[in-house]
């Protein structure tokens, strides 16, 4: 029995040592002296050590030389013999001299696995040790050798575990070839052959221990990687330098140069079995014989033993290996995974009936290969096109396989390739996005909860790439020819989220994490200067052809951005113009042409193109029109043939490509008309072959035919080769066509049909990509447009925004309500607010109201809950209302100029937090300015009263101590900690003290949300509030925000006056709501008046409001009001010019002095106005003197009130006369003279009032206001006016008074009539020259008379009463008539004519002093002027004077 398990000497460990070549490892200590001479020969000792155990290697010594040693064991004593002379010269020793004796042994046939194995390990000992590098004398050639000779290894096999020794030394050996630093030197054909070998071993390690399999399978790994990891350093065009013999084309489809589990490269060697037969073992990781390992092993045994056949060989050169190699390399990988594809691996498989660790393996290398080469497989059109082509057909097929295993390991592949090369698969990767990712999410193709998990996996870390999503939006929504898969992602990952009849899951999760991922992305492109778009125009004025045409620069993003838009605006129209046509062919046609997509009159060319080119169209309908026999649809026929480019394109390839575009239709005379077109447009592009066009109509009939013959079911009898060459003869002008060209024709649709039965793409949704049309996709790929890279194209954003905004809201709010968790919690909050931002950001007003009604439902079930569950449920229970009540203010406060009417919503949080008790009266003091402390407290917040723990809450935040109440425990304290915290994260203040800030749009929304919110009605009672304290509370704020925006109060002022208005013409009965507007109005001009000059007016007049207020409301708050009246006076007055507007003050006033709690500040703010004449003007001066006459004649107050207001009045006559003196205007003097008459009008009526006090004083302030008019020009007429109505009507009023009034009701009325006379005395005096002037001045003195007389013989009640005030008359009329006759007023008939006298007033004087005293005459008429008197005719019935008559006996009257 042979040993195996004999190893050398000098290895560390048995076969279990990983495959590892020591990157640490120098050879320079071993260059000097003989420390590699020393190596080699302990390498030597091993293997003779090993072969000496077997008897056949021994030494027998005979006399002749006819039996010597062998050869092996000669040629190693040999080499040992010479290594320890070479000494310092290894440099320029060939390796080979010192390499051959140990590959000898391992090519030799004798040997058994345990000396083979040694030999092994002695070359892999030299490999590692780094003595072999570029600068090696004929490295190239001993790398080589050691290849060749270990891919062709023969060894005698004793037992099975030594054979699994010496293959994982060979694997070992190969692995060290690749890494050695002079791999550089390697050939393409020595690439291959390792390669080749290390998946012979792979192969047959399927039947062996488990630990050579994946020792196996790990250096196939290693060696891929280190092979592509070249790739990136390869320079462009070096893969052209040599021919690798064979093409990727056409024939790469027709025939699979590699059967599964085949040769890499034919190299004469194999790697024996037992007996030297080739294994015949299935590829499988568990041995079993089924339908998959044997059909491996078959192909496998079909190559080994016809190796011309099969081989291609890569041709023997001196270059380093490169780009052939690793074509041929790359595209054994994907031949790997044909044998599941043809086995019939779909959707539909079982998923039991094949092994996956075939294609898991394959998948592997090949993820491997493109992370390592990335990007570089771009750079070499061999390897792209066997991506383009051959991988990515059979990703499709594996990405609907069900394993989740497999689909995981595809979508790997496909991450790494859109990463790297997206630019070059375009098309590509929107077939695997559309067919396979979004497909199996969506449940099709029977997809499982795992597969969906894997999917969705791959989905959300494609959506983490910065620039996914807008790659996707750019290249394919914008694009007319392709599906929106920016529109499905999303609303796919939107409906993920969504849990049904369930809790999340994780594809929940995972879809929502999507959503959120693309959001963050888009909210960290956002900067200051984001761009908002203009609006596209909503109508095309008229038709364009825009179907192929391209942007002017892809480069440029000013050229881009617009194009791109443009074309996204066209194929939504496009494709409600395509919907219409699926249900109408008619109807779409004239719709496109409605709004300007195809021509008015339309053209065969347009509407070609429309079919061509837009994506959604029913394919059915489409072969039907084109089929039609119509000459309209035969132009559009031919248009829609001339839009391919069949150039350098096999005819059943074309024919693919025409037929994937539409559904053939059935009837035979359509399908002529179609493929002669077909042919038409073929021979213009292929007339190498072709002799005319009929040929090519022949030769498409006879494929179609084919095609049905083969792939039909119903057909038993199949065409055979001969049978397709026999029927096409002498069609091509008479003559045959090649026989080669017809066969390959006929293997071609054989092997892939020529799917006739298309799916409806009504959907716009692409067809699963197969063998058969993938040569549509390698044909759309070249045509195009190039893929748009978004590396700086935030400036779609906006766009895409405006599509997920809404899915991504409700998505966000699903998971939101669903989980759980606290994280998930934040994560969703941390999505509405980049919601938030970048809606803000780009004035996406609709967007962020949604929103915000959207987060604003999770508290919306507060409102139904008691004081006690609320506080409760906001505190402890009921997180999710917690922060979506912080999200909710978090959002207004940053983004609140973007709001609407979301405002609704917003203040319905709010009024959750007041009606708890716990908003701050900041909330509605943080106004402009500061106000006085008393109009403060007027508007400040009452905390609110109530039993149990939420008045105990309410009394500990407002300090309110007016109630002794229950200390609250521990855990409510805690619980309003809590409450507090949450309500200072809001900030909810700033909203309001920060509205000056907001966009006028906004800020007028928040005023109408307030109004909304405070005239909220009862269900079933419109005349009732829903909640009067949530009313009081709104009104606050609103008056609040109205004082916050003083410079845009015309904004605000219609609303609020409005609102108010209603209140206070709707309330008649005392109540909070009533008294905050009423006060709400007079600090709202309070404030707003020395800012508003031009609507002091329109302020002011607004204050009539509150002279319609209920009498009942009035009275209740009449005191509040008028100090009110009283602060805006004081701070205002100076602002207050228009009658109008001093008009509401003075009767704001007025209305007081009968009040008596609101009196005292009524006439303190009349004080304010006419003290001094400080704020008396023309405009309020004959309001303010009938205001004041309301005071003087009030009894609410004391007398000493009354007194003072008569001060006020008296004391303003000097104003007027100051007034007139500055004006030079007549018209203004006679203003003056009114305003004076009024005054003294004004005073007149006091001096009847009942308390003697204010009578007499009054009249002495007529007294000082008619002597004050010394200074005012007063006509004629005025003072005529004067005596008539203020002086005689004063004196008649007091007669009559004392006449008919007990003394008990009027006292002292001698007094008020004593100094009534004077009165009038003193003001004929003073002004007796003026008056002397009027025409009509005897009548004034008439009337002066008259009153004498009457206050002569008047009798007053009492003892002794009235002599004192005749004797004062005496006086008084002595002075006058002294005065009058020292003047020459009053002059004797004879002095008259001397004088220029007045005859007739004399007689008129002395007839009445007659009367009034005869004594009276002799003091003041001289005795001459006496006896004139008498000497006139005393029977005179009348006298004249300017038409005045006085009959005899009788007086004249005023």
């Amino acid at each position: 029995m042979i040993e195996t398990t004999m190893l050398g000497p000098n290895e560390k460990s048995k076969v279990n040592q990983s495959i590892q070549v020591p990157n640490g490892s120098s050879s320079q200590p071993l260059r000097g002296g003989g420390g590699l001479a020393c190596m080699i020969n302990s390498e030597i000792c091993a293997v003779l050590a090993v072969m000496r155990r077997n008897v056949r290697w021994g030494v027998q010594y005979m006399a002749d030389d006819d039996h010597l040693e062998h050869p092996l064991i000669f040629s190693l004593k040999e080499l040992r013999r010479m290594i320890f002379s070479w000494r310092n010269q290894w440099d320029n020793i060939s390796p080979l001299l010192f390499l051959q004796p140990f590959l000898d042994v391992i090519q030799s046939d004798e040997t058994g696995a345990p000396i083979t194995g040694v030999a092994l390990s002695s070359i892999y000992k030299i490999l590692i040790i780094d003595f072999l590098d570029i600068n090696t004398l004929k490295v190239d050639e001993a790398l080589s050798k050691i290849i060749d000779t270990v891919t062709s290894c023969r060894f005698e096999v004793t037992d099975p575990a030594s054979e699994e020794v010496v293959l994982m030394k060979i694997l070992q050996v190969l692995l060290a070839c690749m890494k050695s630093k002079a791999s550089s030197k390697l050939s393409d054909q020595n690439v291959c052959n390792i390669v080749n070998t290390c998946f012979r071993v792979v192969h047959q390690a399927s039947s062996k221990g488990e630990l050579l399999q994946r020792t196996a399978r790990h250096t196939m790994h290693e060696l891929v990687r280190c092979i592509f990891s070249n790739l990136p350093c390869i320079e462009i065009g070096e893969d052209e330098l040599s021919d690798v013999g064979r093409s990727h084309g056409h024939e790469a489809h027709q025939q699979d140069g590699y059967a599964a589990g085949g040769d890499l490269l034919g190299n004469g060697y194999v790697i024996l079995g037992r007996g030297g037969e080739l294994p015949s073992d299935e590829f499988t990781s568990n041995g079993s014989n089924d339908e998959l390992g044997n059909r491996t092993a078959k192909c496998t045994s079909e190559m080994g033993q016809d190796n011309e056949a099969s081989q291609v060989t890569c041709p023997v050169t001196v270059e380093a290996y490169g780009v052939p190699c690793m074509v041929e390399i790359f595209h054994f990988l994907c031949s790997l995974l044909n044998v599941v594809a043809s086995i019939g691996f779909g959707p539909q498989s079982n998923p039991i009936a094949y092994d996956e660790d075939v294609p898991l393996f394959a998948l592997g290398l090949i993820n491997s290969a493109i992370e390592l080469g990335g990007s570089s497989f771009g750079r070499h059109p061999k390897l792209l096109a066997l991506i383009q082509d051959e991988l990515f057909l059979n990703l499709m097929q594996f990405g609907l396989s069900m394993s989740p295993l497999i689909l995981s390991t595809v979508c790997s592949i496909v991450l790494n390739l859109y990463y790297h090369l997206r630019k070059e698969l375009k098309l590509q990767l929107e077939d695997f996005f559309s067919c396979v990712l979004l497909k199996i999410l969506q449940s099709k193709h029977g997809a499982s909860y795992h597969l969906q998990e894997v999917a969705m996996e791959t989905l959300v870390d494609l959506c983490r790439h910065p620039y996914f999503i807008a790659e996707m939006y750019s290249n394919f929504d914008c694009n007319i020819s392709s599906t929106n898969l920016f529109e499905d992602i999303v609303n796919l990952l939107s409906k993920s989220a969504f849990p049904v009849n369930g809790p999340l899951s994780s594809i929940h999760i995972l879809a929502f994490n999507g959503l959120i991922s693309i959001i963050r992305d888009m909210n960290g492109r956002l900067t200051n200067e984001s761009p908002i778009p203009e609006k596209i125009s909503s109508d095309i004025r008229e038709y364009k052809s825009f179907w192929t045409v391209a942007c002017e620069n892809y480069d440029d993003i000013d050229h881009l951005v617009p194009y791109l838009r443009n074309m996204k605006y066209i194929k939504r129209r496009l494709m409600i113009g395509a919907d219409h046509f699926n249900r109408d062919p008619k109807n779409g046609l004239e719709f496109l042409q409605a709004v300007h997509l195809l021509p008015d009159k339309l053209d065969p060319i347009s509407v070609a193109c429309f079919f061509r080119y837009t994506s959604g169209l029913d394919k059915n309908l489409v072969g039907d029109f084109l089929g039609n026999h119509d000459d309209f649809s035969i132009q559009v026929l031919h248009e829609f043939a001339r839009t391919f480019d069949f150039r350098d394109m096999q005819l059943d390839i074309a024919l693919r490509v025409f037929l994937e575009t539409f559904r053939l239709p059935g009837e035979s005379q359509k399908i002529q008309r179609v493929l002669e077109a077909f042919a038409e447009r073929y021979y213009e592009h292929a007339q190498n072959i072709l002799a005319n066009k009929d040929a090519a109509l022949l030769l498409s009939y006879s494929l179609i035919l084919l095609n049905t013959d083969q792939h039909n079911s119903q057909v038993k009898k199949k065409m055979t080769e001969e049978d397709f060459i026999r029927n096409n003869r002498r069609i091509n002008g008479g003559n045959d066509l090649p026989r080669d060209y017809l066969s390959e024709l006929y293997h071609s649709i054989c092997q892939n049909e020529i799917k006739l039965i298309l799916e409806q793409g009504s959907s716009g949704s692409l067809p699963v990509t197969t063998r058969s049309n993938s040569f549509g996709l390698i044909y759309k790929s070249k045509q195009t447009a190039p893929f748009i890279s978004c590396d700086s194209l935030s400036r779609l954003d906006y766009d895409m925004f405006t599509i997920l905004s809404g899915p991504t809201i409700a998505a966000i709010s699903v998971v939101f309500d669903q989980a759980e968790h606290e994280h998930v919690l934040k994560t969703c909050v941390e999505g509405f607010l980049d919601v938030a931002k970048i809606a803000a950001c780009y004035h996406l007003e609709e967007v962020l109201d949604d929103l915000v009604i959207s987060i604003c439902k999770f508290t919306n079930h507060l409102h139904s809950l008691s004081p006690e569950e609320l506080i409760l449920s906001f505190a402890k229970e009921d997180t999710k209302a917690r922060m979506a009540t912080v999200a909710v203010f978090t959002i207004a406060n940053r983004y609140g100029d973007y709001l609407r009417t979301s405002w609704k919503n917003i203040l319905d949080c709010i009024l959750i937090l007041h009606r708890l008790g716990f908003l701050s009266t900041r909330l509605l003091n943080d106004a402009v300015d500061d106000m006085d402390s008393s109009s403060s407290s007027s508007l400040s917040v009452p905390p609110r009263k109530s039993s149990g723990l939420m008045g105990r809450f309410s009394q500990l935040l407002y300090l309110d101590k007016e109630e002794p109440s229950p200390q609250p425990s521990e855990e409510e304290l805690a619980t309003h900690r809590s409450i507090i915290k949450v309500i200072q994260e809001c900030h909810i203040d700033s909203i309001f003290a920060e509205s000056k800030f907001l966009q006028s749009e906004s800020l007028l929304q928040l005023a109408q949300a307030l109004i909304f919110a405070a005239s909220r009605r009862r269900k079933g009672d419109n005349n009732l509030l829903e909640d009067e304290s949530d009313a009081v509370f709104c009104l606050e704020l609103l008056i609040t925000v109205t004082l916050n925006n003083r410079d845009r109060i015309m904004l605000l002022w219609q609303c609020v006056y409005e609102h108010i208005a209603n209140i206070v013409q709707s309330t008649s009965l005392p109540c909070p709501l009533v008294e905050k507007a009423v006060l709400g109005l007079l600090k709202i001009c309070h404030r707003l008046l020395p800012y508003k000059e031009d609507l002091t007016d329109e302020l002011l007049k607004s204050l009539q409001l509150v002279l319609k207020l209920d009498a009942r409301v009035a009275d209740a708050y009449c005191e509040q009001i008028t100090q009110e009246v009283l602060h805006l006076v004081k701070a205002n007055a100076i602002q207050i010019k228009s009658n109008v507007g001093w008009r509401t003050i003075t009767s704001l006033v007025s209305i007081t002095a009968r009040h008596p709690e609101a009196s005292e500040p009524g006439f303190e703010t009349l004080a304010f106005i006419m003290s001094d004449g400080a704020h008396l003007s023309p405009a309020n001066y004959i309001l303010c003197i009938n205001a004041a006459r309301q005071f003087a004649e009030s009894r609410v107050g004391n007398v000493d009130r009354s007194v003072r207001s008569l001060d006020l009045m008296g004391g303003s006559v000097f104003c007027l006369a100051k007034w007139c003196g500055a004006s030079s205007d007549d018209e203004e003097g006679l203003g003056i003279g009114e305003m004076w008459l009024r005054l003294v009008q004004g005073v007149r009526k006091v001096c009847l009032d009942q308390r003697e006090e204010v009578r007499n004083h009054a009249i002495l302030m007529l007294q000082m206001s008619l002597i004050g008019a010394d200074g005012i020009r007063l006509s004629g007429e005025v003072w005529w006016m004067c005596f008539d109505l203020v002086i005689f009507k004063l004196l008649d009023d007091l007669l009559e008074i004392a006449e008919e009034h007990s003394p008990k009701d009027y006292r002292d009325m001698e007094t008020s009539l004593s100094l009534s006379v004077k009165l009038m005395s003193k003001v004929l005096l003073r002004f007796l020259e003026d008056l002397w002037q009027l025409k009509s001045f005897a009548n004034l003195w008439t009337g002066v008379l008259n009153r004498m007389e009457k206050l002569m013989k008047m009798k007053l009640r009492g003892k002794k009463k009235g002599e004192n005030l005749q004797e004062l008359v005496r006086e008084v009329l002595k002075n006058i008539l002294v005065e009058m006759k020292s003047s020459g007023i009053l002059a004797s008939p004879m002095a008259a004519d001397t004088k220029g006298g007045d005859e007739s007033l004399w007689q008129l004087t002395w007839l009445h002093m007659k009367k009034i005293d005869p004594v009276l005459q002799e003091q003041v008429f001289s005795g001459n002027e006496l006896e004139q008197l008498k000497h006139m005719k005393t029977g005179s019935s009348l006298v004249t004077k300017d038409h005045l008559l006085v009959a005899s006996g009788e007086t004249t009257t005023a």
